[in-house]
């Protein structure tokens, strides 16, 4: 609706104002201003649990299918321009076509919460987490892709080196964990802070403060040439598994509402100069064909990457329950909205085409958001993806090709359990009895340890009223 809106506002500023600069969309507003309090928001207010019981199947798909969808559309769109059925891109080049293809990739979170997190719909819990998180992972990971491809392309060379491809490919993996390690220092760095001092004595300090904290965040890792999407999000879980506890109670509530207002009130100004820009935007080169192809490559791509990615999740996965039916991912393969970040990305584009990778952009996030946006009610209907639906792959409509193969992935399945009972393990002794003194947080051992205290004191005081 708010981009329906801003296409109106769009149209009666291009008839009635001069100067059009306040209805422009700025990639530099978008991601200094408006993108921040969205991320930090939804790592703030993650469902920690659901989250990390997919985080092998979340990061296969934000990683690896982020990157299978970037080269599939990036050569799709070099090869058709050689063909000569795509004007308007570099033949000679596919460094330009391949950072078409990264900035393309990127599943708008913004569109995603806004549609596949309404209350209304009633999306699964096991699907909306998969497309939550990869959604989340996947914006930061096409931006450090783009960022990584932007310092090897050069639009004046038209030669291209293939080695050039391995370097980038290994310099957006030490960005990934980078920015990650960055994000999650600084997180504990200020639980650390607010553990040890009495800023909880101060509520509108506190609040304050964490607001300027997390800013500081995104900013420290921009400045020192990382994601700071990717660290925002990190820094926003490790506040919220930690610091949130230390907050006083003033603060916690006032900290959660203005966060979600923040992140709704952006969301919808994102949305509306989306619209804006159908009319606003100074594009001097539409061209239709390349639009059309582009949307179609992004299909291709998101299917390349989401129904094999699926079948390798599903070999380390227990079955039942817990598996991705073909069903869920038809699901996932319709829900890749692409939004705002994608269309920014794109008016960074370099060289003398980067009116038409802008124009193919803005339809391919204005068509993928309120087409298949709109639709996306009767495909959760239509595919039994709604909470509480009964999803039965097994009914003649669909065959789930992944039940033909998975049984011969046992081995998989029981090592990767293995490892997860370990780490698990591992992890949750660090966090009680050495991370939450230092950082903050629910003392879950404690907690049980006086509970099992109390049983069995009550136990001794029923044994003696008997023996007495």
């Amino acid at each position: 609706v708010a981009m329906l809106v801003g296409v109106l506002i769009g149209g009666i500023a291009r008839l009635t104002v001069t100067d059009l600069t306040l209805f422009s969309f700025s990639p530099e507003f978008f991601f200094f201003v408006l993108l921040p309090p969205i991320i930090f928001e939804a790592g703030y207010s993650l469902e920690k649990k659901q989250f990390f019981e997919n985080i092998g199947a979340i990061c296969l798909f934000a990683f690896g299918g982020t990157i299978i969808s970037a080269f599939v559309v990036g050569m799709l769109t070099f090869w058709f321009a050689q063909l000569g059925i795509i004007h308007h891109v570099d033949k000679n080049n596919p460094m330009e076509a391949l950072l078409f293809g990264s900035l393309i990739s990127a599943v708008d979170p913004v569109a995603t919460l806004s549609i596949m997190g309404s209350p209304e719909l009633q999306c699964d819990n096991l699907l909306y987490s998969l497309v939550f998180g990869e959604s989340v992972l996947n914006d930061a990971v096409a931006i450090v892709l783009f960022k990584t491809f932007h310092k090897y392309y050069d639009p004046e060379g038209p030669e291209f080196n293939r080695s050039v491809i391995p370097h980038a490919l290994f310099s957006f993996l030490s960005m990934t964990v980078l920015s990650i390690l960055v994000g999650a220092t600084l997180g504990l760095l200020v639980s650390y802070i607010y553990r040890h001092t009495t800023l909880s004595d101060f509520p509108k300090l506190e609040a304050s403060l964490l607001f300027l904290f997390c800013y500081c965040c995104y900013a420290t890792a921009e400045a020192i040439q990382l994601s700071g999407i990717m660290a925002l999000f990190f820094n926003g879980i490790v506040l919220s598994h930690y610091n949130s506890y230390n907050l006083s109670n003033t603060a916690q509530v006032t900290t959660e509402q203005f966060f979600a207002t923040l992140a709704v009130t952006m969301e919808t100004i994102v949305f509306l100069y989306m619209g804006m820009c159908v009319f606003t935007g100074r594009f001097k080169n539409w061209d239709v064909v390349f639009a059309f192809m582009g949307l179609l490559f992004c299909l291709i791509g998101r299917a390349m990457n989401i129904f094999p990615i699926s079948w390798i999740a599903n070999c380390c996965r227990r079955r039942g329950e817990n598996k991705i039916s073909l069903k869920m991912q038809c699901v996932l393969w319709f829900a890749g909205l692409r939004g705002a970040i994608a269309f920014a990305l794109s008016m960074n584009m370099p060289g003398p085409n980067s009116d038409s990778y802008a124009t193919a952009t803005l339809f391919i996030c204005m068509f993928t958001t309120i087409v298949c946006g709109g639709f996306t009610e009767p495909m959760l209907s239509h595919f039994g993806m709604k909470s509480g639906a009964e999803n039965d792959d097994n009914d003649g409509t669909f065959l789930g090709i992944d039940d033909l193969l998975v049984v011969e992935s046992s081995f998989a399945r029981r090592v990767s359990e293995s490892i997860h009972e370990k780490y698990s393990r591992f992890w949750r002794n660090l966090d009680e009895n050495y991370m939450k003194e230092l950082f903050g947080g629910a003392q879950h051992q404690q907690s049980i340890g006086l509970s099992s205290r109390s049983y069995e004191l009550g136990l001794a005081d029923e044994n003696r009223d008997d023996y007495e």
